[in-house]
């Protein structure tokens, strides 16, 4: 991995909220969060969406009823095993979804797992992820976001950056 000031990854963070316009639906979504330990189907829809669209008929195959019941386990757990792994008994949803519910219910806990933040720190992309690459990853990026003073959000989007200006065949 590249080694970054705090004011490059600062940088790279700010030209991705120019570019993506992704802070409303973030704000909206991880207020609601805040009051609501779970998330309803509207909400989930459109946070899975945000994430990624390709799984739209998956996740609207889900009730709002099971939604709630699984997030909200998800939300109050204390092991990180069963955090993870249990929102991917949610139709559509993966590690980078489930990373991504975890982000907006914990933001200064869980980073949002994402191909292109795995491009910059330097790894392999692995063939599929399991709960010991997830558990890596996030303690990963918590080192690093540590190191560089910044909120995992900031990190997040500043690899992510980093990959799109960088990375070929992007």
């Amino acid at each position: 991995m590249k080694n970054f000031t705090q004011q490059q990854i600062l940088e790279l963070a700010k030209k991705y909220s120019h570019e993506t316009k992704d802070e409303p639906i973030e704000r909206e979504i991880k207020k609601w969060l805040k009051s609501h330990r779970y998330l309803d189907k509207d909400r989930f829809i459109r946070l899975c969406l945000w994430k990624s669209a390709r799984q739209r008929k998956n996740y609207e195959k889900n009730d709002d009823l099971t939604i709630r019941e699984i997030t909200r386990f998800s939300f109050l757990t204390k092991s990180e095993r069963a955090r993870i792994e249990s929102l991917q008994i949610l139709d559509g949803v993966s590690y980078p979804v489930a990373s991504t519910i975890l982000h907006f219910a914990f933001p200064d806990k869980y980073p949002i797992m994402d191909f292109r933040v795995i491009w910059s720190l330097g790894w392999k992309q692995p063939k599929y992820y399991n709960f010991d690459f997830w558990q890596k990853y996030v303690n990963k990026l918590r080192k690093l976001a540590k190191k560089y003073k910044v909120s995992l959000r900031e990190l997040d989007k500043a690899l992510w950056y980093y990959s799109k200006e960088n990375q070929k065949n992007n």
